[in-house]
């Protein structure tokens, strides 16, 4: 399958999407200018380096948030935390030469996994630990559309 066809994929059938009852940790990833979300559950499996045997998300937000979601669930799915940490370096390193309105929802995304391992490791030693949101820094409504809202 090419990469249109993958990315058609995911668009039309999202992997991974809904929520974990009794999930092991909950994370989120913000916008705040524009109030989109995305919530990652993970389902972990305990060990010197946790390994997260079930991980689902739901979102509020666009077509794009929707797909990124899609993908970086696949591919955390069965790894361990240090595998993972790696593929949200790897993501947001991708993000660095992609227009921030683009960038945006898959570091929302990225970081919203990243809230849900920290929240994992947080409650190994306070049971109580809150559930850990990351915002994002950048807008992931292009420049254009700001511009049209306005003069509407």
């Amino acid at each position: 399958m090419n990469a249109d066809a993958q990315l058609m994929e995911h668009m039309m059938n999202p992997q991974n999407y809904g929520e974990i009852e009794n999930s092991d940790a909950t994370g989120i990833g913000k916008n705040p200018l524009n109030g989109e979300k995305v919530v990652i559950y993970l389902k972990v499996k305990e060990g010197d380096d946790p390994i997260i045997e079930d991980i689902k998300f739901q979102a509020i937000g666009c077509t794009t948030t929707i797909v990124a979601g899609s993908i970086i669930t696949s591919e955390a799915k069965g790894v361990t935390f240090s595998r993972a940490e790696e593929l949200i370096a790897i993501t947001l390193g991708m993000l660095d030469n992609v227009p921030p309105e683009d960038a945006a929802c898959s570091e929302m995304v990225a970081l919203a996994l990243k809230a849900a391992m920290d929240t994992y490791l947080a409650r190994q030693k306070d049971s109580d630990f809150p559930m850990i949101s990351y915002k994002i820094t950048t807008d992931c409504t292009p420049k254009g559309e700001m511009d049209n809202e306005s003069t509407i």
